[in-house]
């Protein structure tokens, strides 16, 4: 990188370089070598220059990207694959100024930088369930990722925070270039950056995100953060799963349906120590199956040992309430793990600093908070059971997994509560790219 003389002239970012160069030659010569990849976005600007400024010299930003591709291990991928010595030669013969020269560092720095996003946006190797395509990591056009690099208010700032990526991303990566991290934290912090490249660069519209190693959600309208809140997640037995669907729908005055693995010590061994009469002051309701029209049992003509041996299948939930398991209200986002937000009685939870309780869905602190910012207005109240209340429009929610994430100027170490950091590495260990 030293060999490359840059031009110190960067705050005016994009805008400096989309206005055309002093020699009009050098556009007629960017259409002239430029290749059909990069030919759409070049077309659309005139073959104005992205990487050269009006004054004809090389942009500061590349020097920042030829940077970023030498250290590309950083990432998980080979430099040799992004030809960082294509980009640093073609940047040292375009102090020459003459207009091969820079067309050549123009097209090579797009070339290079199209490369460079889309290794970064393919699939990560950390797991993450996405119930729609939709939600999963995209490799960009070279058109749609110079268009955003372009369109960015200010180049060098867009490459310095990776725009392309998380706004996570950029400072995990910056870490593993600064001092006072063992070699261990570097690993856990390269894992976290696996996770992060499974999230969206900045989602437009809402989006919803829940890290499970800090139990806490975050709530965005596009970059903006718009509010946060705790939540317990699963214990180490019943982890919450790291996946991303679409919020679609709140149910207010939900029933909680008791999965399978809860009825033995929810229900049947109470009621064989204390009678069927345990199942109305609980609050329950004993239904045939899991069918939509079951029929209502009566606790008392049950054969509880039958239950019990499980040779009688049964299904129970518990009515909506102050006490009801779900509170006031849950959020669907229709998922095969069963999965979902939702209220919660047990508000002492929320005050532990370590909130690994619940069965694998996510409880709220603040689930009227949340309602009213993804409906636009407050929740319904409903008398009625079940009242579903559709989303206006579909909101995407990721959740992940982060020991290591930015938190200020640093990098904020969480405990593996989960041993997932242990998994991950013994697999780097055993499978290195």
């Amino acid at each position: 990188m030293g060999a490359v003389a840059a031009n110190p002239a960067q705050a005016r970012g994009p805008a400096a370089a989309s206005e055309p160069a002093s020699d009009r030659g050098l556009r007629a010569e960017i259409g002239k070598r430029v290749g059909k990849d990069l030919r759409g976005f070049y077309a659309a600007r005139g073959n104005r220059p992205l990487w050269i400024g009006a004054d004809g010299r090389v942009l500061s930003a590349a020097a920042i990207l030829l940077g970023q591709i030498e250290t590309a291990e950083l990432d998980g991928v080979k430099p040799k694959s992004l030809k960082p010595s294509n980009l640093k030669d073609a940047l040292a013969d375009a102090r020459a100024g003459d207009v091969e020269s820079l067309a050549k560092a123009e097209l090579t720095a797009s070339q290079a930088y199209v490369r460079f996003v889309q290794a970064l946006r393919k699939a990560p190797h950390a797991p993450m369930i996405y119930e729609t395509e939709a939600l999963a990591p995209v490799v960009p056009t070279p058109n749609a990722a110079l268009q955003r690099a372009a369109s960015a208010k200010a180049l060098i700032g867009y490459l310095q925070d990776m725009g392309w990526m998380h706004p996570f991303y950029a400072p995990l990566r910056a870490a593993l270039g600064k001092p006072g991290y063992s070699a261990e934290q570097r690993q856990v912090i390269q894992l976290n950056m696996e996770r992060v490249r499974a999230l969206p660069p900045i989602a437009e519209g809402r989006w919803v995100l829940v890290d499970a190693a800090s139990a806490r959600l975050w709530m965005y309208d596009g970059s903006r953060l718009a509010g946060t809140m705790k939540v317990v997640v699963g214990k180490p037995e019943t982890q919450t799963p790291a996946m991303a669907g679409f919020l679609r729908y709140a149910i207010v005055n939900p029933y909680w349906n008791l999965p399978d693995d809860l009825m033995p010590s929810r229900i049947t061994e109470k009621v064989i120590a204390n009678g069927p009469g345990y199942v109305k002051a609980g609050g329950y309701q004993l239904l045939a199956s899991w069918d939509d029209d079951a029929p209502v049992l009566d606790p008392a003509k049950v054969d509880w040992q039958a239950v019990a041996a499980r040779q009688q299948p049964l299904r129970a939930r518990q009515l909506p309430g102050p006490g009801n398991f779900m509170g006031a209200v849950k959020f669907m986002f229709p998922n095969e793990q069963g999965i979902y937000l939702h209220d919660t009685p047990e508000r002492d939870l929320l005050t532990k600093e370590a909130r690994f309780y619940s069965n694998g869905c996510v409880r709220l602190e603040q689930a009227s908070k949340l309602g009213r910012w993804l409906l636009g207005k407050p929740l319904p109240r409903s008398k009625t059971p079940e009242k579903r209340v559709e989303l206006p429009v579909p909101v995407p929610i990721y959740i992940t997994y982060l020991t290591a994430a930015p938190e200020g100027a640093t990098i904020r170490f969480r405990p593996d509560t989960y041993g997932r950091d242990t998994v991950r590495t013994q697999v780097a260990v055993q499978q290195p790219r």
